[in-house]
């Protein structure tokens, strides 16, 4: 009687079976050295072993597995070490068998910089070296600035920068309209503006009742002193103080400090959505998404959500999560050596945190609903654009490039990329030119094109191992048959002309309806229905390539026009132009100031001041 021989054991379980019974973090490598998957384990003897057992792996790791050609481990002290190490691995590489955040933005804070005489309150990103206190983080920039706003109409705390508050000699703007109440002109005492600053302190720890208890206090003093001016500024700023509050304030204690997280799943990708409440105060809500979420079981996604997510920021010291979690333990644990305090994961079943919570889920639903949607519709036009212009498959990766420059000064190109989940921002690239004398935008198309396909083709040997550049499957060009032909000559001189190539212009008048498609070997343009979703999709990425583009020109036209103009001032240097542009905004606004205005700039004397103007207005 007959058996089937057995499979051969994989290369790495021998690897595997060395390792020893510690915690750590394992990464499997293909052949060409690229990390495919990132784990971590309590032990990496037995969580490796595992991966080797017949019939227990999902068809996501057992295409990583067949793929896997190398094992390596790193061992730490303790388990929740390789639970933060492997978030950290995993947002760094970016493996292609992980469950991935999609979150390439960091998280914003209130800053209150107590080590000034005069404390500044502003938005910062960062590592919070600075001094001072920070209140967050906040979900996005908009839900600081409307924090901000409402702030400065209550307690008209500064926001200016310090060189800006060293460098005033008369109040701003926001003076005028009473944001703020003046120290950089000593219009407020010391003592006033130290009130101010505790009372902005108390609101943003959310101690409404102690704050308008004491401003109460002083109101009602106020008016004993018939000072009823002042007992009307504080009256009103109690009722400002209690709107804003009643708007912000979830039903939960007032020091309740938690985020509140739940996923829904759908057409391989993961949809979170986070609610953040500090002290009992909702300051908004993040939504997110996780890619190549796969067959994974929705606990073990939203496991890594929270390792990836708490990866670069503290968490707060209570996790509301809409699933038990297996790991839940070690995990908290993780988490609490974050934070440097205990965070618990919890999951209610009722009151307000679960309305909270189905809240969150709600949310989560609808922003994969909407996602979904974009991708099905952006997956509808890479196919009629595939129909239009006879494309041998849907395009994975689509670049679009263009020139920008006023009258062929400081001319810059610029290329965007685009796929099936749509605009690749960290893959956009900016070109400048070494020879200024390219005759028109058909030489410089050229150019770019050159350096790019040079690029492409001294990679192909590293693109066959799995690495190098990532090529495109077409090329969209801004502009008209000529640019074509010049990029055509030298695709076929580096015989890299089986890419597809367009050029796109604009229909007679520059017409946005009636672009001309422009293809090789083709007699005639193309012209698509007005209505095609081909168009639209050209459109879109041809816009977004000029706006690119003409950002990354105006950019350098303003450093090149700065530099002109100050740079080349004898005794100008770069401390001295710094202070000047932080005074006067512009070298514009340094050549319309006066000489007095310019002397009473640090480090400007008479003498110098002149000769700025002089050398100023005889450039203009």
């Amino acid at each position: 009687m007959s058996s089937e021989p057995r499979a051969p054991a994989h290369p790495l379980k021998k690897v595997a079976k060395s390792l020893p019974l510690a915690p750590g973090v394992y990464r499997y490598l293909d052949a060409g050295g690229t990390v495919l998957y990132v784990g971590k384990a309590k032990q990496l003897r037995k969580r490796t072993l595992s991966y080797f057992t017949k019939n227990q792996q999902s068809p996501r790791i057992q295409v990583m597995l067949s793929l896997a050609r190398g094992l390596e481990v790193t061992i730490t002290e303790t388990e929740s070490e390789a639970l933060i190490l492997e978030a950290s691995l995993i947002k760094k590489l970016k493996p292609r068998y992980n469950v991935l955040l999609k979150d390439d933005k960091s998280y914003p804070y209130l800053h209150l910089s107590t080590n000034h005489a005069f404390p500044r309150l502003s938005l910062y990103r960062g590592d919070r070296r600075p001094p001072g206190k920070y209140y967050g983080p906040y979900p996005s920039a908009h839900a600081v600035r409307e924090t901000l706003k409402w702030i400065q109409k209550i307690f008209p705390i500064r926001q200016c920068d310090d060189n800006e508050f060293n460098l005033r000699t008369r109040p701003c703007l926001q003076f005028q309209i009473h944001r703020c109440n003046g120290p950089c002109c000593d219009r407020v005492s010391t003592e006033e503006y130290a009130a101010l600053t505790r009372d902005v302190i108390l609101f943003l720890e959310g101690k409404d009742k102690q704050l308008t208890e004491m401003l109460a206090a002083a109101m009602w003093s106020a008016s004993e002193e018939r000072d009823f001016e002042g007992a009307k500024v504080l009256r009103d700023r109690i009722r400002a103080i209690e709107y804003v509050q009643r708007q912000r304030r979830v039903n939960l204690a007032a020091d309740a400090d938690m985020d509140i997280a739940a996923i829904e799943l759908g057409g391989g990708i993961a949809s979170a959505q986070v609610f953040f409440i500090r002290r009992g105060v909702n300051l908004g809500s993040r939504g997110l998404i996780l890619e190549q979420t796969g067959d994974s079981d929705p606990e073990e996604i939203l496991e890594q959500f929270l390792q990836q997510f708490y990866s670069d920021k503290p968490p707060p010291s209570e996790v509301v999560v809409d699933l038990d979690l297996t790991e839940r333990a070690w995990l908290e644990n993780a988490l609490s050596e974050r934070r440097g305090q205990r965070v618990t994961l919890t999951r209610p079943q009722r009151g307000e945190k679960h309305r909270l919570l189905m809240l969150a889920r709600d949310n989560a639903k609808q922003a994969l609903q909407r996602h979904m949607s974009g991708q099905e519709e952006v997956r509808r036009k890479l196919e009629a654009l595939t129909e239009a212009l006879n494309l041998p498959q849907t395009p994975d990766r689509i670049e679009v490039y263009d020139m920008s420059h006023i009258q062929d000064s400081e001319a810059v190109g610029a290329m965007i990329v685009f796929g099936p989940e749509g605009f690749r921002k960290n893959q956009y690239r900016k070109f400048n030119f070494k020879d200024p004398n390219l005759a028109d935008d058909t030489a410089r198309m050229a150019e770019v094109l050159t350096r790019r396909l040079t690029r492409l083709k001294n990679s192909e040997n590293e693109q066959s191992e799995g690495s190098g550049e990532a090529w495109p499957d077409l090329i969209l060009l801004d502009g008209g048959q000529g640019q074509l032909n010049a990029v055509m000559r030298v695709a076929r001189e580096m015989q890299m002309d089986d890419i597809a190539f367009c050029g796109i212009a604009k229909g007679p008048e520059r017409n946005a309806g009636r672009e001309r498609l422009f293809l090789p070997d083709a007699d005639e343009p193309l012209i698509l229905p007005h209505d095609s979703p081909a168009l639209f999709l050209l459109q879109q990425i041809r816009d977004e390539a000029h706006r690119f583009a003409i950002g990354f020109h105006r950019n350098k036209r303003g450093k090149r026009q700065i530099k002109s103009a100050l740079d080349a001032i004898p005794g100008v240097g770069p401390r001295r132009k710094k202070a000047l542009i932080a005074r006067f905004g512009s070298a514009r606004g340094v050549s319309e100031a006066s000489v007095r205005e310019l002397a009473q700039t640090p480090g400007v004397s008479q003498t110098l001041a002149e000769t700025i103007l002089d050398a100023l207005k005889s450039d203009s």
